[in-house]
């Protein structure tokens, strides 16, 4: 195993989870990811670059900004590791899921993944502190789902059928979510939930879409009721779901074959 790249590589991961930062930040509250210098949320005044290293500069600064010395919030270096973390799996163990041979396949289907990846971990943490998944998150998302699939089917790299599948995926979750945003007036479920779904049942396909929301219900339903056992919410009061969903989706990407035969085994 390659010590220095896997540093090399958890270096990056840092670098990038720095910008994942400030599109979680930015595209939450509407504003473009490119506009211009990092400012503390705070005091609104521009952070030099000294202060702005990825992951030292919060522990340089015992997570205080320099300047107006409130507290940073640890979503910064938190996503700052675990985009690090996200990129050495990447190299270790994403070798098992990114099998395709053949140019430009190699290269295009690692970076599709990492890039899913950075895209899942967006839309955990906008959700999770905002209350809010971004439409230009969603878009984006789609889009790469749907140019993957249809890549693929283009080289020869899947059969139609399965874009077929994927695409009915994509609608019959969309559709479903909506019907929970209608039912319970969009207090149950937000409308980003529903912007969401597409995406994920694009990329999940049959059956492990049904694992992924099988398993973010689940998680949901164990997470809801611990809130409520230690009293930190209320019952009535929601909680975001696309942390969930985010957690269902890696499960089914993981496991999900393995699940889906598991569950058919116990049926027959």
């Amino acid at each position: 195993m390659d010590w220095f790249l896997i540093a090399f590589l958890f270096v990056m991961g840092l670098v990038w989870g720095s910008f994942l930062n400030v599109v979680i930040y930015r595209v939450s509250f509407g504003k473009s990811p490119l506009s211009g210098r990092s400012k503390c949320p705070k005091c609104k005044r521009q952070i030099d670059w000294i202060d702005n290293i990825p992951l030292l500069s919060f522990l340089f600064l015992r997570g205080r900004c320099k300047k107006c010395r409130k507290k940073i919030s640890w979503q910064y270096p938190l996503v700052e590791f675990m985009t690090g973390l996200l990129f050495v799996w990447w190299y270790v163990a994403g070798s098992s899921f990114f099998v395709l041979a053949g140019s430009p396949w190699q290269i295009l289907q690692p970076v599709f993944w990492l890039v899913v990846g950075m895209i899942l971990l967006i839309v955990f943490v906008t959700d999770l502190r905002f209350g809010v998944i971004p439409d230009v998150i969603n878009l984006l998302f789609f889009s790469a789902a749907l140019f993957y699939r249809v890549g693929l089917v283009s080289w020869g790299k899947m059969q139609g059928v399965d874009l077929f599948y994927a695409l009915v995926a994509a609608l019959g979750l969309a559709g479903f979510f909506w019907f929970l945003w209608w039912v319970t007036r969009g207090r149950g479920f937000g409308w980003g939930d529903v912007k969401l779904a597409p995406a994920l049942g694009l990329l999940l396909g049959w059956p492990r879409v049904l694992v992924g929301v099988f398993a973010a219900f689940l998680v949901g339903a164990v997470v809801g009721v611990a809130l409520l056992v230690s009293k930190k919410k209320k019952l009535g009061q929601t909680v975001p779901f696309g942390p969930f969903l985010v957690v269902g989706t890696i499960i089914a990407l993981l496991w999900g074959h393995e699940i889906w035969g598991w569950y058919l085994n116990l049926l027959y």
